[in-house]
């Protein structure tokens, strides 16, 4: 089996969404997204950084306080 990189993963599913939109128009897309992303992905990094908040921020690009903030809003802390 070929290893699929993210983004291939991404544009699969994405593809299968507007499939299965039957020709509906998409509404929040990208807000629809980037919520269903960033969870999944504060989840992985943080067990990867043994919850150590500093250290998944600095893996992330983002300051601690923002890290922080968005634990909270997807109810991780």
């Amino acid at each position: 089996m070929t290893k699929k990189h993210i983004e291939e993963c991404v544009r699969d599913s994405l593809q299968s969404y507007f499939r299965d939109l039957g020709g509906e128009t998409p509404d929040g897309l990208y807000d629809m997204l980037v919520r269903v992303v960033e969870k999944p992905l504060l989840e992985v990094v943080m067990s990867h950084a043994d919850n150590n908040q500093s250290r998944a921020a600095q893996w992330l690009g983002l300051n601690r306080n923002t890290l922080r903030k968005k634990l909270v809003e997807h109810k991780l802390l």
